[in-house]
């Protein structure tokens, strides 16, 4: 018996796929932001196979500018950085509404119930502890870079229908 939320790949079908809408993730770019040249590094390669970009910032501070430079359709964010920490990061991005829907996972050795709530209410999207597994880290990126596309085609087509209708309230 095959599990439904996997991709069958006899027949090359993606059961996630939404019907009528083209949903190309090569076509994002990730910010990774880890302190640790190793994590980075691992972080990058497990990544590798999605295909579309990936950037990286080695603490906070350079996430944050790196993010007023060009907004990331996804941010994967170390906790513990120096100058600024990923929860501050992420604090500071939820705050802003013009980066407040970008999706941010929290990966993170810490392990505390705590530090969790602590990262919800910051109002990271998901969370990652050390060490990270391959396949949960590309099956969350997929999700949220799709989430990702699909507000943004969402928010596309509500402008087109206010151009249309001018007179739409909303």
């Amino acid at each position: 018996m095959t599990n439904k939320n996997q991709s069958d790949s006899a027949t090359g079908v993606d059961p996630t796929a939404v019907p009528g809408v083209e949903l190309d993730i090569s076509q994002c770019n990730v910010l990774l932001a880890d302190d640790n040249a190793q994590n980075l590094e691992l972080l990058l390669a497990y990544l590798e196979d999605l295909g579309c970009e990936v950037r990286t910032a080695q603490d906070g501070q350079e996430a944050l500018d790196q993010i007023a430079q060009r907004r990331p359709d996804l941010l994967l964010l170390d906790v513990m950085m120096p100058r600024v920490s990923g929860f501050q990061v992420c604090s500071r991005i939820k705050r802003d509404p013009a980066t407040s829907d970008i999706p941010v996972v929290m990966v993170t050795a810490l392990n505390e119930v705590s530090d969790v709530e602590r990262a919800v209410e910051m109002g990271a999207d998901d969370f990652l502890t050390k060490p990270v597994n391959r396949l949960e880290l590309l099956t969350k990126v997929r999700t949220l870079l799709r989430v990702s596309l699909l507000q943004r085609q969402l928010k596309k087509t509500i402008a087109e229908l206010r151009r249309l209708n001018p007179g739409t309230p909303g």
